[in-house]
């Protein structure tokens, strides 16, 4: 294979797209771009797929449905396997976050951190940004994760261990699903399923 061909091929892989997949928790999307993932979606209150088409196509219009190239086909195995509950912190898929504050960019990668299993509270991810009074916008943060569960934002609790909210379907009981498939027992709590 020449160089012409070689360059073709790394130019066709790196076209943006969006797709959805299933999984243990219902249909997820997800969309990519030469940068990484753009977005991943969690399964809202009608985990089917027409939802879940419908829903990548409001929040990402200038993507065409597609064939997910290598890397998203990478993450979408990945995400498939954590709810189905493989341990695995998903940090080494690429994100593109150019189009974030630099608040929420540093509250994603702290996020990130955190390993399956384990849990840490807004406020003290505000602790490690070096301000505890941010633990309410690291909460906004939390709400506006574009990329749920590669940012695992299910991980992060309110004040107490609470739940907080989350913006999947389901809110906060899909949190708790998402943590017990883990094996997170957030202030020793017993499972609910």
């Amino acid at each position: 294979m020449d160089t012409a061909d070689t360059r073709q091929l790394a130019d066709a892989s790196a076209v943006p797209g969006f797709a959805v997949f299933d999984t243990a928790l219902g249909v997820c999307g997800i969309a990519w771009g030469p940068r990484g993932l753009v977005g991943v979606q969690l399964p809202q209150d009608d985990p089917t797929l027409q939802p879940a088409l419908r829903r990548m196509r409001q929040r990402f219009p200038e993507l065409p449905e597609a064939e997910p190239n290598a890397e998203a086909r990478r993450a979408i195995a990945a995400v498939q396997a954590l709810l189905e509950g493989a341990q695995d912190d998903l940090r080494d898929i690429v994100l593109d976050m150019r189009g974030l504050s630099d608040f929420h960019r540093r509250v994603y990668e702290l996020a990130r951190r955190i390993p399956p299993g384990q849990t840490r509270t807004y406020g003290e991810i505000a602790e490690e940004l070096g301000d505890k009074t941010l633990a309410r916008a690291v909460g906004q943060a939390m709400g506006l994760n574009p990329f749920a569960p590669v940012v695992p934002c299910h991980r992060v609790l309110a004040a107490g261990n609470k739940p907080g909210g989350f913006s999947a379907g389901g809110g906060a009981l899909t949190k708790l699903r998402m943590l017990d498939i883990e094996g997170a027992r957030p202030n020793g709590m017993a499972s609910l399923f």
